[in-house]
């Protein structure tokens, strides 16, 4: 995934494996053009299929589309590749090929991956995707992305088709508690669980990414603004008395931090690699990240007080509808609606002063 050091399958199918704390594994149809489900599906021989939870994750098209560089596949909805009547085969298709390659009958998850507007709107994609369960999945979700935002098109989502969503996955942590945190309220009142990713801050909370960090060539976190290591180092410094009291490592910290939010769930820090002698092995990750105590530890003044410090509101330009949007919609970024403000309005959300970045005037 081009974070840190490649790792030989070896070495990645045991840390993917289910066990030790660590039950619930993710995966991805477009990750690798299938090699991810084929590499889960190495970790899993064995086990019995009550011994864990299994997340799936369709919406690029990698079949018929073509990859447009560092943009990816198309989403299955394209209209270059398909109209609203091909929706549902393709679906099925690709779900059942995924579950093939992962060599099992079923997930327990099946989410909605990086949809564009057409997945957060139509009501042909949820019929389509409903059409899944029992058989294919259990339970149904929706994850944004692969940037932030999509704040108002996962409300209008959770408004719109709230009786076939179990569960979302947003971006957060307390170094990005916007525009995430935006959603909550939302996801409480629609009884959305929630799964937050990149909880470790591009590694930063794993504690071997420091002021100075060399990344490798290609990395994808060297597309990040110049000093964000240092400046997110200096708010963690922040946070770790409140990390010390608890006895958390900042990685258990920013774990807590967000089981402590409401309706999040499940927490997804992204297990890197980093390249150097001084590198902290990947195994010992994992079984910090299997140590995050279970009971939540934190006080809601605590809570808030971390989140005043990672503070990052207005720190990018973000992805979905936008007031920042001109010009044709693109798959990942689009103009807010009459519809979209309407949503807005109903929680409470001010485009102009939530969703744009710092800086930027009308």
């Amino acid at each position: 995934m081009h974070f840190g050091e490649p790792l030989e399958d070896e070495r990645l199918v045991p840390l993917l494996r289910p066990g030790d704390g660590i039950d619930t594994l993710l995966t991805a149809d477009v990750y690798g053009a299938g090699e991810a489900d084929r590499i889960v599906g190495r970790a899993l021989e064995g086990l019995p299929r009550e011994s864990y939870f299994l997340v799936g994750a369709v919406g690029h098209d990698f079949y018929k589309g073509e990859r447009d560089g560092p943009r990816g596949f198309p989403r299955f909805t394209d209209p270059s590749l398909r109209g609203p009547d091909e929706y549902a085969s393709y679906l099925r298709m690709a779900v059942e090929r995924s579950l093939e390659r992962v060599g099992v009958d079923s997930f327990d998850l099946l989410l909605l991956h990086n949809p564009d507007r057409i997945g957060f709107s139509s009501p042909v994609v949820w019929e389509a995707l409903e059409g899944l369960r029992p058989e294919l999945t259990r339970l149904l979700g929706v994850a944004p992305g692969p940037a932030n935002g999509f704040t108002l098109d996962l409300i209008d989502c959770f408004e719109r088709f709230g009786e076939s969503i179990d569960w979302a996955m947003i971006i957060l942590n307390p170094m990005e508690p916007w525009p995430g945190e935006l959603v909550l309220p939302a996801a409480r009142a629609g009884d959305v669980s929630l799964i937050a990713r990149v909880v470790d801050y591009g590694g930063l909370f794993w504690g071997d990414v420091k002021p100075g960090h060399q990344f490798r060539e290609n990395d994808h976190r060297t597309f990040r603004p110049a000093g964000w290591v240092e400046q997110g180092y200096e708010r963690l410094e922040r946070m770790r008395p409140i990390a010390d009291a608890h006895g958390l490592t900042p990685m258990k910290l920013a774990c807590q931090w967000d089981l402590s939010r409401q309706n999040v769930e499940c927490v997804v820090p992204t297990l890197i690699q980093e390249a150097g002698p001084d590198a902290r092995p990947v195994e010992d990750k994992r079984a910090e990240l299997a140590a995050v105590p279970r009971e939540l530890l934190l006080s809601p003044d605590e809570v808030m007080e971390i989140r005043a410090a990672g503070d990052n509101t207005g720190c990018m330009a973000l992805k979905g509808a936008s007031p920042e949007h001109e010009g044709e919609p693109r798959p990942d970024r689009w103009q807010l609606t009459p519809a979209l403000d309407e949503v807005a309005a109903r929680w409470e959300i001010e485009p102009e002063r939530d969703l744009r970045k710092a800086g930027v005037l009308r």
